[in-house]
């Protein structure tokens, strides 16, 4: 079964940071989904780099204050998902991907995660599927070998905008790539209408969970209108034997309307929904 709940520090993006972790464990979660997204979340790539070592030694510091555990880096290299693309056509611009995501694992080890999240790229419209496909399969397998020469296990988020943005697809993605496994985020299929049985072969695959409530049309939606059925995931994922962290992860942005649920209350609402099964 999973190994224990986690809460987003981008859950709550008018907070700062410290204030953020204070939250966390205040509501008694022991672990922390950390968000590294450029420009975009309480701590960006290009600031924490800088000074990596410390920057990671601080982090680290902070959660273990409070009692806190690192789950989870979530790397994002840019605000949109074309520009730093694992799978860009701009060797260039792979070669600059590459480089933040070794600084990344870096980083989680210094802050004491042993898990590192990455978005998996995007279908290039100047090219085939094929092309941009099997670049993507070719730089995740290197970040793959990268990341377990550091003991740290990677995955990718199959998401709205992404070169597999639904199950099948997603499941070849990782039959391709050796060692590649998933951060599941159910969501982003429920929006488009994808039953949860179409997504539940990914289970076996996932290393890490992100957990909120959607419906068709809502990427983000309240427990309340919630139409995953999470209490058969947890038992797909006692009888698969996962065990990695499950995060709640509510946002909060305009995009895709992720901006319309109380945060705070929903995140309650589902810590108390997974502490209450067996």
């Amino acid at each position: 079964m999973p190994r224990e709940l986690a809460c987003a520090d981008f859950t709550f993006p008018l907070l700062d940071h410290d204030r953020v972790l204070d939250l966390i464990a205040l509501l008694e979660f022991p672990a922390v989904d950390i968000g590294l997204f450029e420009d975009r979340s309480h701590l960006w790539p290009s600031r924490e780099f800088k000074q990596l070592d410390k920057r990671a030694a601080l982090l680290k510091k902070k959660l273990v204050d409070r009692g806190l555990k690192a789950a989870d880096v979530f790397l994002q290299t840019a605000v949109d998902f074309v520009s730093l693309a694992p799978n860009h056509p701009d060797a260039r611009r792979r070669r600059k991907a590459r480089d933040v995501f070794l600084k990344t694992l870096d980083y989680a080890a210094g802050c004491g995660s042993g898990h590192v999240s990455a978005l998996p790229g995007v279908r290039f419209a100047e090219e085939s599927f094929a092309d941009s496909f099997g670049r993507a399969c070719d730089e995740l397998a290197w970040r793959c070998e990268q990341a377990a020469a550091r003991k740290i296990v990677f995955s990718v988020e199959a998401h709205t905008g992404s070169l597999v943005p639904k199950p099948k697809p997603a499941l070849r993605l990782i039959q391709r790539t050796p060692g590649l496994t998933l951060t599941l985020d159910y969501t982003h299929f429920t929006r488009i209408g994808i039953p949860d049985a179409e997504v539940e072969p990914l289970v076996a695959h996932a290393s890490h969970f992100h957990t909120r409530g959607a419906r068709k049309g809502r990427l983000q939606a309240a427990f309340k209108d919630n139409t995953i059925d999470y209490g058969r995931i947890w038992r797909v994922m006692k009888g698969t034997g996962y065990r990695g962290y499950l995060g709640i992860e509510y946002v909060w942005t305009d995009w895709e309307h992720c901006n319309e649920v109380d945060n705070l209350s929903e995140t309650i609402l589902f810590r108390d929904f997974f502490r209450g099964l067996k």
